[in-house]
């Protein structure tokens, strides 16, 4: 028991010490921008305060929630996505939702995420400050990019691409963010293989589908998310939030990152932070 007490100590030390902490996630906003594929997110106050009052004058007030798994942002787990029939493994995908519920692939079987994470900051690597809509990043910008920050990409890490395209988030025009007409900036197939072949952890994006979408083509194919969910069994986080961390340059950092544990769904919202220490 007194080592435990001790280990907890100096954890909470390091802590003190002095660590910032990068908040990755997006705020949970009923319109906010999504993928027209999912439920989008509705939170209503059923129970208000003075709706029942207690002998002693307290009150509460509750919420509730509807949303898809796969709106804000999100982790996609290995059930999310098939391909001619397969799922991650040559799993059945028809014999494995049987029920509703992926008990194999879901969410549930993602555990907490406590690993080196990078942030690969392509804009800058560009000398831009954002890819242009619909623009592929690949292999070569993804090199270009490590080679100016220098920061390696290797097995078990967390890859978290910037494209700029999470400026426009919060514009008054939901519809840029999603740019089904004017396409939306990634990777394509040739930086899934790449990220694939440093067998990476898990991959993220600024963006709703984390991959390439041409011009007018919105959802229609989507190469990365086979090449990394089915063939590789790498999960994808998508919609993060990039700016701040890309502004200060922080580069190189330990993510954190814990989805809920929705048994058997295809997907989990999410709260990613990035942990620095200040020396």
């Amino acid at each position: 028991m007194a080592t435990t007490a001790r280990t907890t100590d100096r954890l909470l030390d390091a802590v003190q010490a002095g660590v910032t902490i990068y908040d990755l996630g997006r705020p949970l906003t009923v319109g906010m921008p999504q993928s027209p594929n999912h439920p989008p997110f509705g939170l209503t106050l059923p129970r208000r305060h003075g709706d029942m009052v207690r002998a002693d004058g307290g009150s509460a007030a509750n919420d509730l929630l509807v949303m898809g798994t796969h709106v804000g942002t999100h982790v996609d787990a290995l059930a999310h996505v098939s391909h001619n029939g397969r799922l991650h493994g040559g799993v059945d995908a028809a014999a494995a939702q049987v029920g509703g519920r992926f008990e194999e692939l879901g969410v549930h079987t993602v555990a907490p995420m406590i690993r080196r994470g990078v942030l690969l900051d392509v804009p800058a690597a560009l000398g831009e400050e954002s890819c242009p809509p619909g623009y592929e990043i690949t292999p070569a910008d993804l090199d270009a990019t490590v080679c100016r920050q220098q920061t390696p990409v290797g097995p078990g890490n967390v890859v978290l691409i910037r494209s700029g395209w999470g400026r426009l988030f919060d514009d008054e025009d939901r519809t840029r963010y999603v740019g089904k007409d004017s396409g939306v900036p990634g990777i394509g197939a040739d930086g899934a293989t790449w990220l694939a072949e440093r067998r990476v952890h898990a991959a993220g994006a600024d963006t709703i589908a984390f991959e390439c979408l041409p011009p007018g083509k919105g959802h229609s194919v989507l190469p990365a998310h086979r090449i990394l969910l089915v063939d590789h069994g790498i999960y994808l986080i998508e919609t993060l939030a990039l700016e701040e961390v890309a502004r200060d340059r922080v580069y190189e950092f330990t993510f954190l990152m814990v989805p809920l544990p929705l048994f058997g769904a295809t997907g989990s919202p999410v709260r990613p932070l990035a942990v620095v220490s200040r020396d």
